[in-house]
């Protein structure tokens, strides 16, 4: 199994804290757990352990549990109250018993109804389950603490993302693919295979990614055939074998954290430097394009020039508003 590098939480916590006060904002009330927490999905409990590399990670049943009884908790209806599982399922036209398990914590939901419970929480579905517009909002936002490694910044979104560079320019003008989640999985699958090669250049077989979560190669080769769609576990499995996201249900403690940590950072530096520039904001024109702070040179059609984009993300779906009224 490849090993996926993980985050320095406490260097990237000095960068926040340091962002924090260079823009006026108190680092205590920027960092708190309990934000950190509604963020991540970590219990407020164990943030502080996950920062310092002391926390036991819980296996994935029991993790995505208590992900979705905090979403539950933490998200609710108009009058203050948890959305019933009926009601949840219904938005992805499925039965509430079909959630059963998942609130129980018996067993895990089918990969469709872990996109529909993200989908209705409005949380950020992951690498997998990403619709366009997410999956570029969040890679603008982890854009914004990683080094360029010199390629085109579509290109480099792209891979971040497994949407093509035509694909993302239509999302940034406002026009995102809608694809089927059958298809979308299959593309994306297929986008880590090609792009996440082995150390001599080769792609990782089917039985190689299986093997590393206990599985047998035919388990994925409906998925890679575009037939189907894995099952939850195979999902994180999947992704952990390349080092991608997780996604608010399957990322551990680690990778939620430090996505919580790097929207967090992305708007902290957007503001300031839009502070240093107040055109910027005139720049902002619509939804999607509201998330990058230089998209100028963005044709609204499907143009043959390569834009370039600057800086990062004001915002991510990690901490939209939910849009019922959680």
């Amino acid at each position: 199994m490849r090993a996926a590098v993980r985050p320095d939480l406490a260097a990237i916590w000095r960068r926040v804290e340091a962002l924090s006060e260079r823009s006026g904002q108190d680092p205590a009330s920027v960092l708190s757990v309990e934000r950190l927490s509604h963020l991540s999905g970590v219990e407020p409990v164990r943030v502080p352990q996950v920062v310092a590399g002391a926390a036991v990670e819980a296996p994935l049943e029991r993790r995505v549990h208590q992900r979705f009884l905090r979403l539950r908790a933490t998200r609710r209806d108009k009058h203050g109250r948890e959305w019933p599982l009926a009601a949840i399922a219904d938005d992805f036209d499925a039965p509430g018993a079909s959630l059963g398990p998942l609130n129980a914590g018996t067993g895990l939901p089918r990969m469709g109804h872990a996109a529909g419970v993200q989908r209705f929480f409005g949380v950020y579905a992951g690498f997998l389950l990403a619709d366009s517009k997410s999956a570029v909002e969040r890679a603008l936002a982890l854009s914004a603490t990683t080094v360029s490694d010199g390629r085109d910044d579509l290109e480099h979104l792209s891979y971040l993302t497994g949407i093509t560079p035509q694909d993302i320019r239509l999302t940034l003008d406002g026009r995102p693919p809608r694809l089927p989640l059958k298809e979308q999985v299959h593309q994306r699958f297929e986008h880590l295979r090609r792009t996440r090669l082995r150390e001599d250049g080769q792609t990782h077989s089917l039985a190689a990614i299986a093997k590393s979560f206990d599985a047998s190669g035919q388990s994925l080769t409906r998925l890679a055939q575009g037939e189907g769609l894995p099952n939850l576990a195979a999902a994180a499995g999947i992704q952990r074998f390349y080092g991608v996201e997780g996604g608010f249900l399957l990322a551990d403690d680690a990778e939620a954290l430090s996505t919580a940590l790097a929207v967090i950072e992305g708007e902290l530096d957007s503001a300031e430097r839009e502070r240093e520039n107040p055109m910027l904001a005139v720049m902002r024109a619509h939804d999607v394009r509201s998330i990058v702070t230089r998209a100028g040179r963005l044709s609204r059609g499907a143009g043959s020039r390569s834009p370039t984009i600057w800086t990062t993300c004001s915002r991510g779906r990690a901490n939209s508003a939910v849009r019922r009224g959680g």
